[in-house]
């Protein structure tokens, strides 16, 4: 299970009408949302963004300067957040384009109070569940690079010292242990000296 997010949540709003802008402002600030900046262009998106951290930036899709799905994929790049797509068109190519760029949820312009935080939650889960994911296969990649070492430091071992695959591998955790280091330091090591001599 998932611990909450923390509160309140931190929001930038990216919307080149003012009207439209200050409307959803007063929404989230009515709903207990944080917000922490406002852009009227793509490229003001991206700066604000970037200084100010927030955990989702709303945007629309058609801006001025850089439209809202190349800044929504400049921003994650630098900082990983929700991000809520605000458009009036429901133009299939556009929606294709702002997934890849990494939307979590959309709002079709006009909408209703009551859709914006069930759409900020949707967007927090989607964006909590792929960091989860994210970090999980970096764990998994870090696993097998860090077996494969071992196995080439053990094949060493017994190779140059005639150690069993057990014994080679005992070898290798009591080096780990004894200099404060991991097993995967230890095995780099083994290949490194092994190369060089």
């Amino acid at each position: 299970m998932m611990e909450p997010y923390k509160s309140p949540v931190r929001v930038v709003i990216a919307e080149d009408e003012e009207l439209t802008r200050l409307m959803v402002k007063t929404q989230l600030e009515q709903l207990g949302y944080e917000v922490v900046g406002e852009a009227e262009t793509g490229e003001d998106a991206v700066r604000i963004a970037i200084q100010t951290q927030p955990d989702v930036v709303i945007m629309d899709i058609r801006m001025p300067l850089m439209d809202g799905i190349e800044a929504a994929r400049q921003i994650v790049q630098q900082h990983p957040c929700a991000i809520v797509f605000l458009t009036a068109y429901a133009e299939e190519e556009l929606v294709n384009r702002a997934t890849a760029a990494g939307a979590y949820a959309y709002l079709l312009k006009p909408f209703r109070k009551q859709e914006l935080a069930p759409t900020i939650n949707v967007a927090l889960a989607r964006f909590r569940e792929m960091q989860s994911k994210d970090r999980e296969v970096h764990e998994l990649r870090e696993a097998l690079e860090t077996r494969k070492l071992i196995e080439r430091a053990k094949g060493i071992l017994m190779d140059r010292l005639g150690l069993s695959e057990a014994e080679a591998f005992r070898r290798i955790h009591f080096m780990a242990r004894n200099q404060n280091k991991t097993m995967k330091e230890i095995a780099q090591s083994i290949i490194t000296a092994a190369e060089i001599l």
